[in-house]
């Protein structure tokens, strides 16, 4: 048996021997590299670890070729099939003849036949005091409709002792404390984490014509940052998407003075002010407050925005992301456990010029845990050759 010895006459096995009793048996791979390299002649090191070649088809990840913890921020259309634009719109006569067509309209992509049509957003209308809805007076089963609605969404939006919703306006106050609301709230599948600011428009179509709302993030004004996060007015304006320009602000109030509306980005909302909107677009948007019978105002907005017929909308997400390099060096993956690579029970090359020079291409990478359960595949887009003169660095991304 052959023993290897430093130049200082130290033994190796007794070396490791000393190693293994000071660590109490325990000795990594790293430590066992380092202690031979020691009694190793420079041309003949073994290679660190990343480095070693590796002769079996698992080969554990050295400490970098692993970058996790990485995030990113992703930004897709919101609509149904990532689209950026939602030009076409229905309801659900069923939907509207519930209980639940009192407080709100669901708004599909599609014809509600169709099996694949889903909801992209509702349609609300909320007022402070239950005008707008049949009162208990004219009806005992009455729900009062519209003040749960004005109450719920100032109970999520607005901090506990604020009782109105406030819009911007051009009086001396600067502001327009209004009784009454219009929600538009859009599905969290669409929205998903928070809807991209600066990237919102709204047609509204009426008696006197269409209009195009957009939130005022595209021209760098303030935001508050509140209770549901960040908000920002809704203006009328351009996007001035696909040119240079920023977007542009056609008319922060309307002719009454008062402001259009508020968006929550991060809640998916957007909570207009129907007299602001109705001065604007026309009369046929103002809400009814009778309360003989329920009025369903939000109808109104629906057909105003049937009738705009474009909205448009992108989301944002941040995504973890995981980053991991698969290294193939020059003596490995040179050879294949596929049957059709050899010929003959004596294992002879089925291509007889891989006798001096082999060859294979890699095609799919897969990723184990420690106990060789597989837990993803990634496929290259086309077979990578690699041979003893070849090497090969594939980076694996994982998105979650």
């Amino acid at each position: 048996m052959a023993q290897i010895t430093g130049q200082a006459g130290t033994n190796l096995s007794a070396e490791l021997a000393t190693y293994l009793s000071n660590n109490q048996g325990n000795l990594t791979s790293d430590q066992i590299v380092s202690i031979v390299n020691q009694y190793l002649t420079g041309g003949d090191k073994v290679a660190a670890q990343g480095g070693a070649v590796n002769t079996g088809i698992y080969k554990p990840f050295g400490e970098f070729d692993q970058i996790t913890g990485k995030t990113e921020i992703v930004t897709t259309g919101m609509w149904s099939g990532d689209t950026g634009s939602l030009t076409t719109f229905f309801t659900s006569s069923v939907q509207e003849a519930l209980s639940s067509g009192n407080y709100y309209t669901n708004v599909y992509d599609k014809a509600v036949s169709d099996a694949s049509a889903v909801v992209q957003f509702a349609v609300a209308y909320g007022h402070k005091d239950g005008l707008g809805s049949v009162s208990l007076a004219n009806d005992d089963e009455s729900t009062l409709a519209t003040k749960a609605t004005y109450a719920q969404y100032r109970s999520i939006l607005l901090e506990q002792d604020d009782e109105y919703f406030t819009f911007v306006s051009s009086s001396s106050a600067g502001t327009h404390d209004s009784d009454d609301i219009y929600i538009i709230n859009i599905s969290r599948a669409r929205y998903r984490e928070s809807m991209d600011p600066g990237n919102f428009s709204l047609t509204l179509s009426g008696s006197e014509g269409s209009f195009v709302f957009i939130d005022d993030s595209g021209k760098k004004f303030d935001d508050t940052v509140g209770k549901a996060g960040r908000v920002f007015n809704i203006v009328e304006g351009s996007l001035n998407l696909g040119t240079e320009s920023a977007a542009t602000v056609t008319s922060t109030y309307a002719a009454n003075g008062e402001g259009y509306g508020l968006f929550y980005p991060d809640q998916g909302l957007m909570v207009l002010n129907p007299s602001g909107i109705a001065s604007l677009v026309g009369i046929d948007l103002t809400p009814s407050l009778l309360i003989t019978a329920e009025q369903y105002n939000h109808r109104k907005l629906y057909r105003a925005i049937e009738s705009g017929a474009d909205t448009q909308a992108r989301r944002t997400e941040n995504i973890s992301t995981a980053h991991y390099f698969v290294r193939a060096t020059n003596r490995e993956y040179n050879f294949s456990n596929n049957p059709t690579f050899v010929t003959g029970s004596d294992g002879t090359f089925a291509e007889s010029t891989f006798e001096r020079d082999p060859k294979t291409y890699i095609t799919t990478v897969g990723l184990y845990n420690t106990t060789s359960e597989l837990l993803a595949v990634a496929k290259t887009s086309q077979p990578i050759p690699k041979s003893f003169d070849r090497e090969v660095l594939l980076k694996i991304k994982i998105d979650f």
